[in-house]
C-alpha cells in the first residue's frame, strides 16, 4: 500500500479531535466498503482508510505516528490488523456499532428481511449481529444525530422577535425549507432548537434536531447590555451649557429626554422602560449617552466671542488633585 499520510487519507487536519476521526472514518466506510462500492481500487483505499484509523483513533499509536511517522509504526505495509480482505471486503475491520449505524437499513433494503453482512463475512442474519434463525433480538431504536447551523439575523429582529425563513442541507443531503420563530430580546451566541429537522432515526428511532447558533448583526446607531438599549447622541456645546430636549427614536415610537443645563459629555440620560422587551414580558430601558461635539470653522467673530467667554470661566482642572504639579517648575 502506498504510503500516504494518515490525516490525508481520512481528509481531517492533524489537531482533529476524537470525534472528527470518528465522522470522517464513518463517512469513507460507507463510500468506499468493496460490499458497496465496486470501483477496481475500492478494497485497497478501504484497507488504507481501516489502516489510518486504527492508527488515529489509538492515542499512543497516534502520538508516535505524529512524532516518527510512518517509522514509528514498525514497517507496517498495510491494515494494522492484518489483510483487509476476505469475500465480504472484510466486514470483521469495522465496529458493529458503525457498521450498524451505516449499514443496517441498506442491507435490510436488499430484501429478505433483516439481513446483511455479519461481521464475520457473508451475508448472515444481521440484527443483533449474531443472533441467527426466527428468534433473533431486533435492534433496538436509535435517535438521529443533531445537526448545528448558524443563523445570522439582524439587530431589530433579535430585539423585537420575528421568524426566519431558513432553508437547509439534511444530513442525508436533501434540502428543506423551515420556519424558526425568533423569541423577542435573543442575544447573540444563544442556540435555538427545532426537533425533529436533524438527522433521520434508525430502527424506528425519532429524528434528530437543528440547533441554530445566533449570531446578531450590528446595528448602526443602537446597541444593547442585556435588556438596555442604547444610543450615542452628541450635542452642541450650546445645548450642553444652556440645556434642551432631544427627541430620540426607539424600537417602536419616538422619546423626548431633557438635557440638563451643564450637562458634559459621557451623561447618560434614561428613559425606564422603553428598552428591549424580550418574550417573558421584561422590559429594559433605554440609555441615551450624550457627547459634547466642538464646533469647527468658526468665523472670527465666533471665536472673538469664545475667547471672551472663556476668559470669564473658571478653569474646570483648577481643583483636580494633580492641578499643583502643573506649572511648579
Amino acid at each position: 500500500m502506498s504510503k500516504k499520510d494518515y490525516y490525508e487519507i481520512l481528509g481531517v487536519p492533524r489537531d482533529a479531535k476524537s470525534d472528527d476521526l470518528r465522522k470522517a472514518h464513518r463517512r469513507l466506510v460507507r463510500k468506499l466498503h468493496p460490499d458497496v462500492n465496486k470501483e477496481p481500487d475500492a478494497a485497497e483505499r478501504f484497507s488504507e482508510v481501516q489502516e489510518a484509523y486504527d492508527v488515529l483513533s489509538d492515542d499512543e499509536k497516534r502520538a508516535q505516528y505524529d512524532q516518527f511517522g510512518f517509522a514509528g509504526m514498525g514497517g507496517r505495509t498495510g491494515h494494522p490488523g492484518g489483510s483487509s480482505g476476505g469475500g465480504s471486503g472484510g466486514w470483521s475491520d469495522v465496529d458493529p456499532e458503525t457498521f450498524e449505524s451505516i449499514f443496517g437499513d441498506f442491507f435490510r433494503g436488499q430484501g429478505g428481511g433483516a439481513r446483511g453482512a455479519g461481521p464475520q463475512g457473508g451475508f448472515g442474519g444481521f440484527d443483533g449481529f449474531g443472533a441467527g434463525g426466527g428468534g433473533r433480538a431486533q435492534p433496538r431504536p436509535r435517535r438521529g444525530s443533531d445537526l448545528e447551523h448558524d443563523l445570522s439575523i439582524t439587530f431589530l429582529v433579535a430585539a423585537r422577535g420575528g421568524t426566519e425563513s431558513i432553508r437547509v442541507s439534511t444530513q442525508d443531503g436533501a434540502s428543506e425549507q423551515i420556519e424558526v420563530r425568533i423569541p423577542a430580546g435573543i442575544k447573540d451566541g444563544a442556540t435555538l432548537r427545532v426537533r425533529g429537522k436533524g438527522g433521520g432515526g434508525l430502527h424506528g428511532g425519532q429524528s434528530g434536531d437543528i440547533l441554530f447558533r445566533i449570531r446578531v448583526q450590528a446595528h448602526p446607531w443602537y446597541r444593547r447590555d442585556g435588556l438596555d438599549l442604547i444610543m450615542d447622541v452628541p450635542i452642541t456645546i450650546t445645548e450642553a451649557a444652556l440645556g434642551t430636549s432631544v427627541e430620540l427614536p426607539l424600537l417602536s415610537g419616538t422619546v423626548t429626554l431633557r438635557v440638563p443645563p451643564g450637562t458634559g459629555s459621557g451623561k447618560k440620560l434614561r428613559a425606564s422602560g422603553k428598552g428591549i422587551t424580550d418574550s417573558k414580558g421584561d422590559s429594559g430601558d433605554f440609555l441615551a449617552v450624550l457627547s459634547v461635539v466642538a464646533p469647527t470653522n468658526l468665523s472670527d467673530e465666533d471665536t472673538r466671542q469664545l475667547q471672551e467667554l472663556g476668559a470669564r470661566l473658571p478653569n474646570p482642572r483648577a481643583e483636580l488633585p494633580w492641578s499643583d504639579m502643573i506649572g511648579s517648575e
